[in-house]
């Protein structure tokens, strides 16, 4: 597994895992579940994760939608 990209904004989240989901590609969120221990400020990024084998077709996808960056 590698890290695609992470973000503190879930709408953000929200709208990459949409991008990802139509292209077909497989992937996993880490750290989605510290908003309990964070109190739900959104301090810590949430990564989204995938298998290397899907590395260039996510990376592309992603920077058509302009979406391929760290906040």
């Amino acid at each position: 597994m590698i890290e695609l990209v992470k973000t503190t904004d879930p709408v953000r989240l929200t709208y990459l895992q949409a991008l990802l989901d139509d292209a077909g590609i497989s992937f996993f969120v880490f750290d989605q579940h510290i908003s309990m221990l964070e109190a739900g400020i959104g301090a810590f990024p949430r990564r989204i994760m995938i298998e290397e084998s899907y590395q260039l077709v996510a990376k592309t996808t992603l920077q058509d939608a302009n979406q391929f960056y760290n906040d």
